[in-house]
């Protein structure tokens, strides 16, 4: 069964790219066409790359890996953080410090601080402590928990790193690619795909498609970890933290993908088969209007306006 559908693709506005003179030309090859000024995305390409990150995630994560989330602009900072929850993978949603793969060292410092903290009873006056320093302590905590809470349980460098925007996280691609670790990120066409291992291409300044790809990623992970637990099922001292089948994980899945047209699977999607697939990318534009502004200050078209003749 397809992973996610071209339906669910075209409702979430996945095919709207960037204003045709904002674009990078290496992203030529993902783009389908071009509507009112937009570059139309060609979904059946995001179909067969979602299916490729689908299988690397799905692997990574069942041989013990981690898939570090990212996604800090404000399209995308409650999906990261809901997503990476569901399925116990650390995130950043907030500010991305540098720093926090290449000197995860020092990061790690500031988690056993951070901890430290929240062990303390900053309510009122903290046993110790002067009132003056309790807030002072109580500041402290709101700031590490803001900024490195999502990595809390984080004791180790990640597999590979999830990224809704390569444009705004490039400091935490730029590390990830000096340390060596898999990029999985949604393209728009303003990207560099040569800065990603494994790309989808898509829009990454509309909320419903930055949630929906993300819900994949995660769903992707959960299929991971039901395999990773399957391995040491019979075992009498199965690794700390694998969820059983027997735990919650399944439910977890369900919830991700339930809502879906189609449930959620490890295979890959096939285009060709879907009936929305076959229909031309653009006819689901008709009748479809309203706009939205991004962090730059560029307006993109969830839904354009009209749509030109059928040629």
């Amino acid at each position: 069964m397809a992973v996610v559908t071209m339906r669910q693709l075209l409702e979430s506005g996945v095919h709207f790219g960037h204003q045709t003179r904002r674009w990078n030309p290496k992203m030529k090859r993902y783009i389908f066409t071009e509507r009112n000024g937009i570059y139309i995305i060609d979904l059946r390409q995001t179909l067969d790359y979602i299916a490729k990150a689908y299988d690397y995630i799905k692997h990574t994560v069942a041989e013990g890996g981690s898939i570090l989330f990212v996604g800090t602009k404000k399209q995308a900072q409650e999906a990261v953080a809901e997503q990476a929850a569901r399925v116990g993978m650390p995130y950043v949603n907030h500010r991305w410090l540098g720093g926090m793969l290449t000197n995860f060292q020092t990061v790690h410092k500031r988690l056993l601080r951070m901890k430290e903290l929240e062990a303390l009873d900053l309510t009122g006056t903290a046993e110790g402590y002067t009132k003056k320093e309790t807030l002072h302590l109580s500041r402290e905590k709101t700031k590490l928990t803001r900024t490195l809470g999502g990595l809390r349980d984080m004791q180790k460098l990640p597999a590979a790193i999830w990224v809704v925007d390569t444009k705004k996280e490039h400091i935490a691609v730029d590390e990830a690619r000096k340390l060596g670790i898999p990029v999985i990120a949604i393209l728009d066409t303003n990207c560099d795909p040569d800065e990603v291992d494994f790309p989808i291409p898509g829009n990454d300044d509309a909320i419903r498609s930055a949630e929906l790809l993300t819900k994949v990623v995660a769903a992707a992970v959960a299929d991971g970890l039901i395999a990773r637990s399957g391995k040491h099922r019979g075992e009498d001292k199965p690794e700390p933290g694998v969820v059983g089948a027997d735990e919650p994980l399944a439910e977890w899945e369900r919830e991700l993908l339930g809502a879906s047209d189609q449930p959620a699977g490890s295979g890959h999607p096939a285009p060709s088969a879907d009936p929305a697939a076959a229909q031309p990318v653009e006819q689901p534009l008709a009748g479809q209007a309203a706009a939205h502004e991004t962090e730059a200050g560029e307006t993109r078209l969830e839904q354009p306006a009209s749509t030109p003749a059928a040629e």
